[in-house]
């Protein structure tokens, strides 16, 4: 999970990692297009999007959001700097937020309070919802793609040595050097975790700033960096994240956390449009949404709406 982060009630079903999924999904758009009765979010109150300043990724959320509620005929304004988790549901508590992306496991343990380890992203899921709707809010679907830290190494590398899952780097521990963000060492879950989890010791730490690690691959300084397994390198083929067998860095689907009083004034197609812009959002999605934003250094607008349109999620015409 990125280090700047610390960051319906009614039917349910499952999806196929067993998350939990929201009932209302699409039906709206059936109806709208079906009879001319105007657009669902006509009339409502004024949504307004919390996003963070922080790192692209919650920058083309936001817009993602904004974007499809639009359609939907919604009026929609972003406040792209709602600051530090405790701040974020003050804004919620005090309705000068409707609605923000929050990572699951930041909203357990920094919001719900939650200690242990969840040992799936469905229970991580149901406990932070249950949580939030004794508190007057809701966390609305799971993104199917999630970002947490993690360890990544190049593609031939990994080749090389037959390395799929963290606990492999025991082959390679003699020659291994990891490298990272300083805090790596000494976050937690950090690097301590994972070797004390999978039982290898790397020879060496190399400290690197953010960014940095994907040129120290490239260059063999390092064997194995830590990562954002959302990165948009990884939409090159380069490089490789390991898996992580015991999920020692947890769970980072992204939940839209919505106020219960905003989901009574917006009406069921402002829960509906949000599904169904999180339920495309896939690992490979979001990695590529990614990279045109923080490598190709694209507009994070721009794409959104290009991807919304792809989908057929907003019209041909409307700008960002």
């Amino acid at each position: 999970m990125r280090s700047a982060r610390p960051e319906c009630r009614g039917e349910q079903r499952t999806d196929g990692r067993g998350v939990r999924r929201s009932g209302a999904r699409g039906g709206h758009r059936r109806l709208r297009r079906g009879e001319a009765r105007g657009l669902p979010g006509q009339g409502r109150p004024t949504v307004i999007v919390g996003d963070t300043n922080t790192y692209p990724e919650q920058f083309v959320l936001g817009a993602l959001y904004q974007q499809a509620l639009t359609a939907e005929g919604y009026s929609v304004s972003v406040n792209r700097n709602i600051g530090p988790v405790e701040v974020r549901v003050k804004a919620l508590e005090s309705g000068t937020v409707s609605v923000y992306p929050e990572y699951i496991d930041v909203w357990d343990t920094s919001v719900a309070g939650y200690k242990g380890h969840f040992p799936t992203a469905h229970a991580a899921y149901e406990a932070g919802n249950q949580y939030a709707l004794l508190n007057d809010m809701q966390l609305l679907d799971p993104t199917p793609f999630s970002d947490t830290s993690g360890l990544g190494v190049t593609v031939p590398y990994a080749v090389q040595n037959g390395l799929n899952s963290i606990p492999d780097l025991r082959k390679v521990q003699a020659t291994l050097t990891i490298g990272g963000p300083p805090q790596f060492q000494t976050n937690s879950p950090g690097l301590t975790q994972v070797e004390q989890t999978y039982g290898f010791v790397p020879t060496s730490f190399k400290p690197f700033p953010a960014g940095a690690q994907y040129g120290a691959l490239d260059q063999n300084m390092v064997q194995a960096a830590a990562v954002d397994t959302t990165d948009g390198e990884f939409a090159s083929g380069q490089y490789f994240v390991l898996t992580d067998p015991q999920h020692v860095f947890g769970w980072g689907n992204v939940v839209p956390v919505v106020s219960q009083k905003a989901l009574v004034q917006e009406g069921p197609a402002f829960m509906a449009t949000i599904n169904e812009v999180s339920a495309l959002l896939t690992q490979r999605v979001m990695r590529e949404l990614n990279a045109d934003v923080a490598v190709l250094g694209e507009d994070p607008v721009k794409v959104a709406q290009q991807f919304l349109q792809a989908h057929h999620l907003v019209p041909a015409s409307q700008s960002g």
